[in-house]
């Protein structure tokens, strides 16, 4: 069916974080709090753990803890030497632009995502000082939900390790006064640890355990608590009007009556049979769809549809729910097996048709839609879908949307429920599938009321007060001001149908709050701003343009206001040293960015190490393609990991004379040893002869292999290239870095890196880069960087940078600063156009990094474009960022366009607009264009992968703009080819001569891509400035 990952990738830097287990006398949590104070069903929860680091040296401390996914984080302290760090909540944008500032200087920041079914994870971190301490307090709110006739208030403790001070202490004061409180989860079979009271309207649970009962309950160990205490409770119900709370000018209330008579329901089933719920998930959906009609009475009716490309009834019409008619349809249900495409749009028209036909005096109506992907039959465009089935349901009953499994798109489903007056809910793929599908259906399947409205006269402000309909087990929760605060005006009052007749509710019996009675400051004020702020972020999936825009910035303000943390915004913690803690909340379904160097640095990651000592604070390797900076290189690096293949280094100070900040490139182009200057893009100087010694001034340092900077042998550069010599970055010669003489980096005398002495980086006798020796880096057997070899940078053992070897920088065996293996190239080519010449020019780009292909500072817009990691395998993602929160996300197999939290899939050759950019899908070309500007993004197939190519059809005219598609755009028309012996060399007026080689590219800018000649160059020149500065 092709059920597709709804994850929005966007393209920056992304660093893991280590939750590493603390040692024996490392670091001690010796107090660990949980307090949670739970009134009119509003729980505030905060979360106190207090740390001491009982080493000699500084160490970084973690705070990691779980919280539910429905709750706002609402404060963040730490507290160390009398000092107070406290998180400020600022809007997304401001807080991302501190977030990349931590990245860029090496910092950790906090960091939210979703964890199984109901929790997020917490986790941020601090460098404490030896034997200080510091205080982690995090404070969270909830509003409590009712479900099944009961609340439940879920608590997760991990502290990762025992803590002799544990606590958790739980109070709860309703004042309509608690029916009854019981303590669940695995934690609770610590029954000893757990205490219990409960007196009317007040109810307390303790949670104490020892040290030696942390490590013996269901899922602990070494390691401590590892489990969840679930504090279960329910208040009395008056059964009239409700309980109202009333404080400050603001209302709360809650409106659960249970002593009405059940309404029959009509409801249908649309069940996805299509290939994608192959196996467990069909099993599971036919067992969960037996039990449900097992629940079903007499005086329901009911229906069922499957459907893949096609659409499958069960019966045409709805049947009442007899013990016959259940019977055979669990038969039809155990019949039901996977198949074939995705009708979306089919299988739930014909379900609301059903149930629009089904015109029973004094029923509710549900129809209940099951589904695990995107609609890939009939109509697939998602707002046309939406629009067909609003316009078909007609505000008449609710849609409930079940998606299953992780790829499903939550999204469209979730507007597609909520437009309809229902709600979608997640079904995890687990061994208990099938009983989420059963306890979701037993939330709705005793109507109580339908066509709820919530009146209040003398109220303003109001949250959601119109409901389609009220089930048994649940509750209705209004909040809002009470006009001038007067409170002999304020009258409320529910009217809504039941069986066959109006009910109002108006009669108190009592129940409405007196403000001279006990109520936390603030605390309704609190409900009423989270209840709002959740229905605001709901309602802002059905809008847009600027009613969107509209309701965003209500959410927004009151997010800010009232310091949630929220979808919109993000939470700042300045720590000491001035360093930067940022912390988002995830969003259902998209994982957040998390960084922090505590941990290793994937494939492609910018880091920043500002001291590269035998202590920089890096707990894990550097792996393929990662950039990093180190500016001081010291004698003794203590390095734990090492730098494979198609790295890029840049060493300002590794030279006996640091003083030279140029980072020079040598390589060979057709065996020819070069020397790049990076800052002024111009080779520094060209041996015509593979055998002969290069001379000059080279004051810095070399990037390795596959950097693009001047790769050793040219089998990535040049078509017409010679095989390499067998000297890393030079020819033949027993010289570490240079020519055949015994001076590391130059000819005798020369101001190199090494002169004609026996002393390699260093005196004779010195530590770290050479004693005596007559090899370029160091002798043998010293603790630099290896003995003499014929090989690069490299010894014949497995100490300094590797083994002999002919790729200069990569080893062939164990090594400390190099992976074992040879090396593989990944590498795409890029042709710039050029009129008026035989031939255009091309360059390569190594590797499959994220590229910066156009930033336009005064529309506010980033393009970014993720290369495939198959040579000349083009992008496999562009992302476009426009205005802030607009996003277009393209890959060859669609376009999604982001505008805040609403996604929408285009399809068809509508155009939609994202921000100030107009996206038009024609076929296999995108087109994206703005008043000055004007992209066009292929989709080509190449050895049966699909990818896309960007071209820049109209160039804005703004003078700042950046970006490899500007440059490739803008290079200049009059360069000249000069053939030199040995060489030939590409002039362009202002820029110092390159040398360039005969070769071909592909030009993948037009629909049917050809091949054609090119002169290649190194890409600094057509780029004009590295190409690290387009990395992202």
């Amino acid at each position: 069916m092709g059920s597709a990952v709804e994850r929005l990738v966007l393209f920056g830097f992304l660093l893991a974080l280590a939750a590493a287990q603390p040692a024996k006398d490392d670091w001690d949590i010796y107090s660990f709090h949980i307090n949670s104070t739970v009134s009119s069903r509003y729980a505030t929860t905060v979360i106190t753990s207090r740390v001491a680091n009982r080493m000699d040296q500084s160490k970084e401390i973690a705070f990691h803890v779980q919280i539910p996914k429905n709750a706002f984080i609402s404060k963040f302290r730490m507290m160390m030497d009398g000092e107070v760090f406290d998180g400020v909540v600022k809007t997304k944008e401001r807080a991302q632009q501190q977030y990349t500032q931590a990245v860029l200087l090496g910092q950790s920041a906090g960091i939210v995502s979703s964890v199984g079914r109901t929790m997020e994870e917490f986790k941020t971190s601090v460098t404490v000082a030896a034997h200080k301490k510091v205080t982690f307090e995090l404070t969270y709110e909830e509003l409590l939900k009712r479900t099944h006739g009961k609340y439940e208030l879920q608590i997760h403790a991990r502290p990762m390790q025992p803590v002799k001070d544990f606590k958790v202490d739980v109070h709860i004061h309703e004042k309509a006064g608690i029916r009854f409180i019981d303590v669940k989860g695995g934690l609770s079979t610590l029954a000893n640890a757990v205490t219990k009271t409960h007196a009317d309207k007040q109810a307390s649970v303790y949670f104490y355990p020892t040290v030696d009962q942390q490590k013996t309950c269901e899922r602990c160990g070494e390691q401590g608590l590892n489990g969840d205490l679930v504090i279960v409770y329910d208040v009395n119900q008056d059964n009239g009007l409700g309980d109202i709370r009333i404080s400050d000018g603001y209302f709360v209330h809650h409106f659960a009556p249970s002593n009405l008579p059940r309404i029959p329901k009509n409801v249908v089933f649309v069940i996805d049979r299509s290939g994608s719920m192959h196996g467990r998930k069909i099993e599971q959906t036919r067992a969960a769809l037996i039990h449900i009609l097992n629940d079903l009475t007499e005086d329901d009716f009911f229906g069922i549809i499957c459907f893949d490309q096609d659409i499958f009834h069960w019966k045409r019409e709805l049947v009442p729910a007899t013990a016959s008619n259940v019977e055979r349809a669990k038969e039809f249900a155990q019949s039901i097996f996977e198949r074939g495409a995705t009708n979306i749009n089919g299988a739930v028209l014909e379900g609301a048709s059903m149930l629009n036909a089904q015109s029973r005096e004094g029923s509710a109506s549900i129809l209940i839609f099951l589904t695990d992907g995107d609609p890939t039959a009939g109509e697939i465009n998602l707002e046309k879908i939406q629009s067909n089935v609003r316009e078909a349901i007609a505000e008449k009953f609710p849609l409930y949307c079940l998606g299953f499994g992780s790829d499903v798109n939550f999204e469209f489903l979730e507007k597609m429920s909520l437009q309809n007056n229902g709600v979608a809910r997640r079904i995890y793929e687990d061994s208990d599938a099938d009983l989420q599908l059963k306890g979701f259906y037993e939330e709705v399947a005793t109507p109580l009321l339908t066509d709820v409205t919530m009146i209040y006269v003398g109220g303003s402000n109001l949250t959601q007060t119109n409901f389609s309909q009220y089930y048994n087990g649940s509750e209705i929760v209004v909040a809002g001001e009470i006009t001038d605060n007067n409170i002999e005006t304020f009258t409320p009052q529910v009217v809504a149908y039941s069986v066959n007749r109006t009910v109002t509710f108006s009669n108190t019996s009592g129940s409405t709050d007196h403000p001279s009675e006990t109520v936390t400051e603030n605390l309704l004020q609190r409900v009423w701003a989270y209840l709002t702020v959740k229905q605001l972020l709901e309602r802002e999936l059905l809008l847009s343009g600027p009613e969107k825009e509209k309701v965003n910035k209500e959410a927004l303000e009151l997010s800010l206001k009232y310091s949630f943390v929220t979808p919109l915004t993000s939470m700042v913690v300045t720590k000491p040293q001035g360093e930067k803690s940022v912390l988002h909340k995830p969003k259902e379904g998209v994982t957040p960015l998390s960084q922090g160097v505590a941990g290793s640095l994937p494939a492609g990651a910018i880091g920043s190490l500002p001291r590269f000592s035998p202590n920089p604070g890096v707990a894990g390797s550097l792996p393929a393609g990662s950039i990093v900076s180190l500016p001081r290189f010291s004698p003794n690096p203590g390095v734990a990991g090492s730098l494979p293949a198609g790295s890029i280094v840049s060493l300002p100070r590794f030279s006996p004379n640091p003083g030279r900040a140029r980072s020079i490139s040598a390589g060979s182009i057709s065996g020819y040893p070069i020397l790049v200057d990076h800052q002024t893009t111009s080779i520094v100087a060209v041996s015509r002869d593979q055998g002969r010694q290069l001379s000059g001034d080279v004051p810095a340092v070399a990037a390795l292999p596959g950097s693009g900077f001047g790769g050793l042998g040219v089998s990535a550069i040049s078509d017409h290239a010679g095989p390499p010599s067998p000297a890393g970055f030079g020819p033949p010669s027993p010289a570490g870095f240079g020519p055949p003489v015994s001076a590391g980096y130059g000819p005798p005398g020369s101001a190199g890196y090494g002169p004609p002495s026996p002393a390699g980086f260093g005196p004779p006798g010195s530590a770290g880069f050479g004693p005596p020796s007559p090899a370029g880096y160091s002798p043998p057997g010293s603790a630099g960087f290896g003995p003499p070899s014929p090989a690069g940078f490299g010894p014949p053992n497995p100490s300094g940078l590797g083994p002999p070897s002919h790729a200069g920088y990569i080893p062939s065996g164990p090594a400390a600063f190099g992976h074992p293996g040879p090396r593989v190239h990944i590498s795409h080519r890029f042709l710039v156009k050029t009129e008026n010449h035989s031939a255009s020019l091309c360059f390569d780009v190594p590797g499959s990094h994220v590229l910066k292909l156009l930033h336009h500072p005064n529309k506010g817009m980033y393009m970014n474009g993720e290369l495939n990691p198959v040579t000349n395998g083009g992008f496999k993602k562009i992302v476009i960022q426009v205005q802030g929160d607009h996003y277009v996300d393209i890959d060859p197999e669609g376009i999604r366009v982001l505008q805040g939290t609403s996604m929408t899939r285009l399809t068809g050759q509508n155009p939609i607009q994202a921000g100030s950019l107009t996206v038009t899908a024609r076929g296999q070309e995108t087109d994206v264009t703005a008043e000055d500007l004007h992209i066009v993004i292929l989709v080509h197939q190449r050895d049966g992968n699909k990818f896309l190519w960007p071209v820049l059809k109209k160039r804005p005219t703004a003078s700042n703009i950046d970006g490899i598609l500007v440059f490739i755009a803008s290079t200049p028309a009059n360069f000249t080819v000069a053939p030199q012996p040995y060489l030939t060399l590409l002039k362009i007026p202002g820029i110092p001569d390159s040398v360039v080689f005969s070769s071909f590219a592909t030009d993948y800018s037009v629909t049917s891509p050809v091949t054609v000649q090119c002169w290649f160059t190194m890409n600094p020149f057509v780029l004009g400035k590295p190409l690290y500065f387009y990395v992202v």
